[in-house]
């Protein structure tokens, strides 16, 4: 396995890297850095995880690697609409997980799944959050406070639910 700082080699595509004569997807270059490291951080805590606590970890590592692109639809494709919801979902949720109780904005999904059209897919990110409120996942807040994210106007913010599995 390449450590920090090796040269991963990549298919002539760049869609994989090849590690030990096996290809595995690579992640989405389209990903700021900032937000491809918490996620790849976050990654890396769901699988220690899983070496603790077994297989009930495993949905962590899922939802880190479909944000990063690495599973669900190849990210050099253009999205279907399930699967654009299914990797903000992942997103939201694995980006909790490593802030670790602190929110985030709707906008940080956004910028994770859609590139440089990130700001098309935000309301998309508010309507895969409120989902999320109706499982309990999360709790969609603005100034502090708990609200329809369909209804609100202006900034909210997305914060832990009592159901998101840590």
């Amino acid at each position: 396995m390449a450590r920090d700082g090796d040269e991963v080699e990549r298919t002539a595509d760049g869609h994989h890297i090849v590690v030990d004569g096996r290809k595995w997807r690579a992640t989405d270059p389209a990903i700021p850095e900032k937000l491809r490291a918490e996620l790849v951080k976050e990654l890396m805590r769901a699988r220690r995880l899983v070496g603790s606590q077994g297989d009930a970890a495993r949905p962590l590592v899922d939802d880190a690697k479909v944000a990063l692109g690495e599973r669900g639809e190849p990210w050099w494709e253009e999205p279907s609409e399930s699967g654009r919801r299914d990797r903000l979902a992942a997103t939201i949720r694995s980006l909790l997980r490593h802030r670790d109780g602190t929110t985030i904005c709707p906008s940080d999904a956004a910028r994770v799944v859609g590139g440089d059209g990130w700001r098309d897919v935000v309301p998309v990110a508010r309507e895969v959050a409120h989902d999320l409120v109706g499982a309990e996942v999360v709790v969609v807040q603005q100034k502090g406070r708990p609200v329809d994210v369909r209804t609100a106007k202006g900034p909210v913010r997305i914060a832990p639910g009592p159901s998101l599995t840590r």
